[in-house]
């Protein structure tokens, strides 16, 4: 096995690769800055440079992977294109590739609310908004797939339980991005995140389930 991951050097994606590599699971990972990348991933990742934009520098390197997963997002900034680029047409790319090359699943770091238009978020360039059309996309496009919805992303992790959910049901809490990239991982291994929308947060009142048992209880 070996897994394909997009936007790894970003805040949640760093955290993927590594959870990765900690489980022995080979890792490529999609970078723009080698010599930034080396300095926060494990020296053991495998770096190749590109760009989601521009599926020649990357669609190749599908070829021996079995599963991509996709945590980029675009960066505030006064571009209007941004997460229309970024959050839409690069998860486009990502999926006709991993198509291209029969890739066996394609786990998406999305977010909650995607689907409320009036959200404030939107108010930065309609984020939500081309988040949601990405997740449509998948959706349509045959390949198996997870679409993970985190609530607030927060750096610190704690030892709250995760609140695993269904599509459309959870509308605030937040969530470490440390735990956001163990359910992606943990995705890959559990037959029952395939086909799923899954939203999370963390609760301290909540009870503590198994992986097997979070999944599932999702329909």
């Amino acid at each position: 096995m070996k897994i394909f991951v997009a936007g790894a050097t970003g805040q949640t994606g760093k955290h993927i690769v590594r959870q990765l590599i900690e489980r022995n699971v080979p890792v490529k990972a999609l970078v723009r800055d080698t010599e930034a990348a080396k300095a926060i991933l494990p020296p053991t990742t495998e770096l190749i440079v590109g760009d989601v934009l521009k599926p020649t520098t990357f669609e190749d390197h599908l070829a021996d992977c079995n599963v991509l997963i996709c945590a980029t997002g675009a960066s505030p900034s006064l571009d209007p294109t941004g997460p229309y680029q970024v959050d839409y047409q690069g998860t486009k790319n990502l999926v006709n590739a991993a198509q291209a090359k029969n890739l066996e699943h394609f786990i998406l770091v999305s977010s909650l609310c995607v689907s409320k238009f009036f959200h404030p978020l939107n108010l930065f360039w309609l984020i939500l908004y081309w988040k949601k059309q990405a997740e449509s996309y998948i959706q349509s496009s045959g390949i198996p797939y997870t679409i993970v919805r985190p609530g607030g992303l927060k750096n610190e992790s704690n030892s709250e339980p995760i609140v695993m959910s269904g599509a459309d049901t959870l509308f605030d809490g937040s969530i470490p991005r440390p735990k956001v990239a163990q359910v992606c991982v943990e995705a890959i291994f559990q037959p029952e995140a395939k086909s799923k929308i899954v939203e999370i947060v963390t609760n301290s009142e909540a009870e503590s389930k198994t992986w097997e048992k979070l999944f599932s209880q999702v329909p």
